[in-house]
């Protein structure tokens, strides 16, 4: 797990790993029983799907902006897609532009294939390069 998903606990409630694919990074959150929403689905709650997403932009930004400081969402947007199983999650994140104290954000999470999200995040996240 990055080390900014290791500082954070609500990401290691779910659970979070990351790897780095090729020049992307890719975050993990496993299955568990305790991420269900609609039992009746069953369906995966919508706000770990979402906290995810947040995740792994914070820690897209964390990897191409080291040694900033935890970045700081200013609008988030999520759209939901289709139902998320109960199966693993993956997510990735890229930042479309960053400038000295604003990044803008997309991010999509997927379970079987990534050209099928189950859900996508546009987000405004607040950088501070001036901090150690």
């Amino acid at each position: 797990m990055s080390d900014i998903l290791s500082n954070l606990p609500y990401a290691r409630f779910l659970g979070l790993t990351s790897v780095i694919d090729g020049d992307r990074l890719i975050v993990t959150m496993p299955f568990d029983g305790k991420l269900i929403g609609d039992p009746i689905l069953p369906a995966l709650h919508g706000g770990s799907t979402a906290a995810l997403l947040e995740f792994a932009a914070i820690a897209e930004i964390a990897r191409v902006h080291p040694g900033a400081r935890l970045p700081r969402p200013i609008n988030v947007s999520i759209a939901y897609l289709r139902s998320g199983k109960p199966l693993e999650v993956r997510a990735s994140a890229r930042i479309v532009k960053a400038g000295r104290r604003v990044a803008h954000v997309h991010a999509m999470a997927w379970q079987a294939e990534p050209d099928q999200p189950i859900a996508t995040l546009t987000a405004h996240f607040l950088m501070d390069h001036d901090a150690a």
